[in-house]
């Protein structure tokens, strides 16, 4: 992988009572920040080869607005993706080693601790990836997703 895109859910409903957290869909304005990342990454010409999403009803819901937008992309519902550390997701990374560009899309505080871990070795408690928020990780060709082996090439949000 020589580059990896994160995308974080757009802004959700709340939950109503008794409704999962995986059922909770994005909102108005949620729907709208999704787009928006995706005419960011098309700016940008970032168009990713693979697409791993968590099942989440509101990033699959992100994925479906951003891909209205991008075009089809070979796509691929991740269950260990939702509530996962960030060891664990550069660990399911890791297998895409060799996919060009990757896009997850997925949830906090999973992804904004991977960008740190990726980029600067650690996860500690870094905070800054809003609903919507994309982040773009750029690796040398053939290194392992591993601590510190990314630089952080962009970063946007709405």
């Amino acid at each position: 992988m020589r580059e990896l895109i994160l995308l974080r859910h757009a802004h959700a409903e709340s939950a109503l009572p008794d409704q999962p957290d995986l059922d909770r869909p994005l909102s108005a304005d949620g729907l709208a920040e999704a787009e928006a990342a995706a005419r960011w990454l098309l700016e940008q010409r970032l168009i990713p080869d693979q697409v791993l999403c968590s099942p989440a009803r509101r990033t699959r819901e992100t994925l479906e607005a951003a891909l209205a937008v991008l075009g089809y992309v070979d796509q691929r519902l991740e269950p260990s993706i939702y509530e996962a550390t960030p060891g664990a997701l550069a660990t399911l990374l890791d297998r895409y080693r060799d996919t060009e560009r990757v896009l997850l899309v997925g949830h906090n505080p999973g992804l904004e601790r991977l960008v740190a871990l990726l980029h600067s070795g650690q996860s500690g408690d870094y905070r800054g990836m809003p609903p919507a928020a994309v982040a773009v990780l750029e690796f040398d060709e053939g290194v392992p997703v591993e601590p510190g082996a990314a630089r952080l090439s962009a970063f946007w949000w709405p």
